[in-house]
């Protein structure tokens, strides 16, 4: 926990991690000194009926307690600031790893999770510091301190604390050790809220069009209880402490007014030193008590370590090569290629081999499930194939330079997904310099130029939150001509006209195919009209390549393309096989 924070500590923050715990030193020393004047004020002051050294020994306690007073409060202002840029560099760095991370690890950590250690984790971190810095240093240096100036007014009456602490430090130990446990849970239940939370946000609409409110108000409160119930489990391991703590110092305090007083009697010990003690005695007990209350935020932040590390550990399953690689061009060739997602058993492709020339235009089809999706997503290396190889211009694509493959290969996927901000913004993705020109074109092409001039504010025309202001097919579109930006040498659309009427996909098919002539396009659908005018169709079944060639010749030769071009055109669609 403590390496994690100090890794993230740069620059001015880190200076400030180093004085603050300076400053809480100067506020220390100066409170440890009052009980000892004030005992010196009664010994000597009061005993001995001396106004002026009474008067001054008061005002050396009123200088040294405004020391403390600023001395505290630069330790504040000073960690304040520490944990805050802590925290912020510790975001921005789990933010930047997530962004490198495969689809592998995602798909393992979770989305949900992943939010939830960027937010409410790294602030466990950040309450943390900030404790560390003050309380945490404040009340070690208290109670050392009180401690030995205890054995330095009476050593012999001091000796009680020799029993009394080591009862209260095992306690704590005890505690933390167990609450490290349950605030993981607590951690875990936290993001299983989240998830819920999310969903029903996401499938508001579903929820409500099938009445389904009250399923997922219970689904939400059992998460909810469980949450519920392991912070109140976790809650009470610490706060059971609290009895045990000030019952032990009470017996303390007891036992030094007890002692002390015979002692006093028998002219072994003034009396003043006796209130000093019991002044220590009590700074000992306060710093025992927020202790405790530490407890509860150690125990959380080192379950939120844990799983903040996790992330920054994580080793991308997609890595940069060490010497990048060049292809000569771009044919594609899949070599024996076989996918498993995670720990599964059973692949989603199995033993795909096949090569797909520069320029050609490739179709894609096949049932739901037969592993569309997955083969084209080995191209630009979202996933690695767990056996054989992808090859593009000759090269595994696992020894191309990441940011080069994937600028050779645009992917229009599935969910045409679009982020706040306007239209050219979004457009921009594909390419952040390009001009009022190459947007026109890019969105002419994809069919969206008209829609976007009916817009108010034309390009400049706003998009909301995941573009819901827009229909399915003009995301689609628009995701389309996003891609088109980027001047690919290899298009992959995977299913992304789905929401797009017949007429103009239509067009669509018309101007990428003179756009994109001489480069590579691979068409992933469900309807043939997306894929009948391909140069070759490839046809998957269950993750293998059932069959591949053209349109006749696949209605003439393949039961499985034959079937679903009749489900989807009619009997009649079988007098062009030839």
């Amino acid at each position: 926990m403590i390496r994690l924070a100090w890794k993230h500590l740069k620059g001015r923050a880190l200076a400030c991690a180093v004085i603050a715990p300076l400053m809480m030193l100067v506020e220390v020393l100066m409170d440890l000194q009052q009980p000892a004047l004030m005992a010196r004020i009664i010994d000597v002051g009061v005993s001995g009926r001396d106004l002026t050294y009474v008067l001054a020994t008061g005002f050396r306690m009123v200088v040294m307690a405004a020391i403390g007073f600023v001395g505290g409060a630069a330790c504040s202002l000073l960690a304040a600031r520490a944990a805050v840029d802590m925290s912020g560099r510790m975001r921005q760095g789990l933010f930047e790893k997530v962004q490198r991370l495969s689809f592998a690890e995602i798909d393992r950590l979770k989305t949900s999770s992943l939010v939830t250690r960027l937010t409410n984790d790294v602030m466990q971190m950040q309450t943390m510091v900030l404790m560390m810095l003050r309380i945490m240093v404040r009340s070690p240096l208290t109670l050392l301190g009180s401690i030995l100036m205890s054995f330095l007014l009476s050593p012999r009456l001091s000796l009680l604390f020799c029993v009394l602490l080591p009862v209260v430090i095992v306690s704590i130990v005890l505690a933390l050790r167990r609450s490290i446990v349950v605030f993981s849970q607590v951690q875990a239940w936290l993001d299983r809220m989240n998830t819920l939370m999310r969903e029903s946000l996401l499938g508001v609409r579903v929820v409500r069009s099938f009445t389904i409110e009250a399923q997922q108000a219970d689904r939400f409160a059992a998460a909810n209880d469980g949450f519920t119930d392991r912070s109140i489990r976790a809650q009470e391991l610490t706060f059971l402490l609290l009895p045990v703590v000030t019952l032990v110092m009470n017996l303390g305090v007891v036992a030094v007014l007890w002692f002390g007083g015979r002692m006093v009697f028998s002219g072994g010990l003034e009396i003043g030193k006796v209130m000093a003690l019991v002044n220590y005695l009590t700074q000992i007990t306060h710093s025992l008590m927020v202790t405790v209350n530490l407890v509860v935020n150690v125990s959380r932040a080192q379950a939120s370590t844990a799983r903040i590390k996790e992330v920054l550990d994580a080793e991308p399953a997609v890595a940069e090569p060490a010497e990048p690689c060049v292809p000569r061009n771009d044919d594609i060739e899949f070599e024996q290629v076989s996918l498993r997602y995670g720990q599964g058993e059973t692949p989603v492709l199995r033993d795909l081999s096949f090569v797909i020339r520069q320029g050609e235009t490739v179709g894609v089809i096949g049932a739901t499930g037969s592993g569309k999706s997955s083969l084209i997503s080995l191209i630009p290396r979202l996933y690695d194939a767990s056996s054989g190889r992808v090859l593009i211009g000759g090269v595994d694509v696992r020894r191309m330079g990441i940011r080069e493959l994937r600028r050779r290969v645009g992917l229009v996927m599935q969910e045409a997904f679009l982020f706040s901000g306007s239209v050219a913004d979004n457009l921009r993705f594909g390419n952040e310099r390009a001009s009022g020109e190459a947007m026109e074109s890019a969105a002419r092409d994809a069919q969206a130029a008209g829609f976007i001039r009916d817009l108010p504010d034309g390009y400049g025309g706003a998009v909301e939150q995941r573009g819901r202001n827009f229909s399915g097919g003009q995301k689609q579109r628009l995701s389309i001509a996003r891609t088109l930006l980027q001047e690919p040498r290899i298009l992959i659309l995977d299913d992304s006209t789905s929401a797009v009427d017949l007429i103009t996909e239509a067009g669509l098919r018309r101007d990428l195919a003179r756009r994109m002539k001489g480069r590579t396009l691979i068409v992933v659908a469900q309807r043939i009209t997306a894929v009948m005018d391909a140069d070759r169709i490839l046809v998957l079944d269950a993750g293998r390549l059932a069959a591949s060639g053209t349109h006749a010749g696949l209605l003439r030769d393949c039961e499985i393309y034959r079937s679903i071009a009749v489900s989807q055109l009619g009997e009649g669609v079988l007098a062009h096989a030839g």
